[in-house]
Parts: C-alpha cells; sequence; structure tokens
C-alpha cells in the first residue's frame, strides 16, 4: 500500500534500542521524525546519526521526537552507537527500532509487501529504499516524506525548517515561500479570504498580485 501525505502513519510494535514500543503510543502527543537507514555500520549513515545526535535538543525544543530504524537486530544498533560516537562526537540517545522482520519498512512502503525473509544475509544494496525521513504530527498524520539514495547524505538541517514550517502553518492560516526561515516572511493562505485576513492579520500585507499577499510571521 502506498502512503501519501496526510494518510495516517502505520501503527506498530517493535523492539528498539530502548525497549519495545508500540508506534502510536509512544508519540503521544509530540511530532516524530522517523528517518531510516538500510544497514548498521555504513558510512553516510553513521554521520546522518551523529549530526541527529548532536541536534537532537534543537527538534526537543520544537515538541519533536527522534525515532531512526535500520534493518538490523538491536544488538548491532548498541555497537554502531559506539563507533557514531567516536567518529562523530555524538551518541546516539534517541531510540532505533530494530525491523530485522522487515516489517516496520514494508508497512512504510520503502520495501514491496510481498518481499520475502529478514534481516538475516540482506545487505545495505538490497535495502536501499530503506532510507526515507518521515515527519509525523500528533494526529498520528504523516506531514513529510523525502527519500534519499545511499550515496547522498541527508540534509537534517532542511528537516528542520521543513518542521518549523509544518508546525507554523499548522497553527495558522499561512503558508511559507522558497526557501523561507523561521522569522521571515510568511505568505497568507489562499483559502483565506481577503475580509477574513483583515480579521486575521489586522496590521495588513504586501499584495504585489492579488494571490500573493505577504505578511509578518505570526506568532
Amino acid at each position: 500500500m502506498s502512503l501519501r501525505i496526510n494518510d495516517i502513519a502505520p501503527d506498530f510494535s517493535a523492539n528498539t534500542t530502548q525497549g519495545r514500543i508500540q508506534f502510536h503510543d509512544w508519540i503521544g502527543d509530540k511530532w516524530v521524525v522517523l528517518f531510516s537507514h538500510p544497514k548498521d555500520f555504513t558510512p553516510v549513515c553513521t554521520t546522518e546519526l551523529g549530526y541527529m545526535a548532536k541536534i537532537e535538543p534543537e527538534f526537543t525544543r520544537r515538541n519533536t521526537k527522534l525515532i531512526g530504524l535500520s534493518i538490523d537486530p538491536v544488538d548491532a544498533h548498541d555497537r554502531w552507537a559506539t563507533d557514531i560516537e567516536e567518529t562523530q562526537g555524538h551518541r546516539p540517545k534517541y531510540p532505533m527500532i530494530g525491523d530485522t522482520d522487515l516489517a516496520v519498512a514494508k508497512a512504510y512502503n520503502m520495501l514491496p509487501a510481498e518481499e520475502p525473509g529478514s534481516s538475516d544475509g540482506r545487505t545495505a544494496a538490497t535495502n536501499a529504499t530503506v532510507r526515507t525521513v518521515f515527519i509525523i504530527g500528533p494526529d498520528k498524520k504523516i506531514k513529510l516524506m523525502m527519500t534519499y539514495p545511499m550515496t547522498t547524505g541527508r540534509n537534517f538541517d532542511e528537516i528542520l525548517r521543513a518542521l518549523d514550517s509544518i508546525q507554523l502553518t499548522a497553527a495558522h492560516k499561512v503558508a511559507t515561500p522558497a526557501n523561507w526561515k523561521h522569522g521571515e516572511d510568511v505568505i497568507i493562505a489562499g483559502s483565506v479570504s481577503d475580509d477574513d485576513a483583515r480579521t486575521l492579520f489586522p496590521d495588513g500585507w504586501k499584495s504585489p498580485k492579488p494571490y500573493l499577499r505577504v505578511v509578518k510571521q505570526p506568532g
């Protein structure tokens, strides 16, 4: 089954480096960034996990939990964490899912539902598609999906920027323009009439075109 933005994120039960979780219960009332990796002890992913460990406080400040996934057992994740700390200077404190039966990867459409077997004998190449970032809201709905090739390290600063936009636009009737960063001007959502906009944004807005109404970031 394919997944789309605003679909309910599939629930699952899985072992992690912090014990067994039921995903929706674990989310609670938080936002979540779920990011997957094809294999433990791979070079690009080592740098990614270390960087996410470094900037985890930024996500915490945004009421957001981090959780990783790799199709390897939890004890391998624990050993890998030592390498990550040694080479990247930061040890992951967020949980890592051990998806040894491939169930989560299949549920999230990162591997075909009919994919046979378990993690045994699989390589990073056979798991190449297990390399996606999901942002999931407190309503358990998928807000963003981004999939990268194995040779391209992910830009997690961009994930943080996108999270800022998603949280802002969920709370206010605005959208964010290209390359927007927190604190910059935003766009009044097209679903808001000019009459309603005058109530929501009493200080007014700039309108180079009728459909392009630029206003200071609310909140």
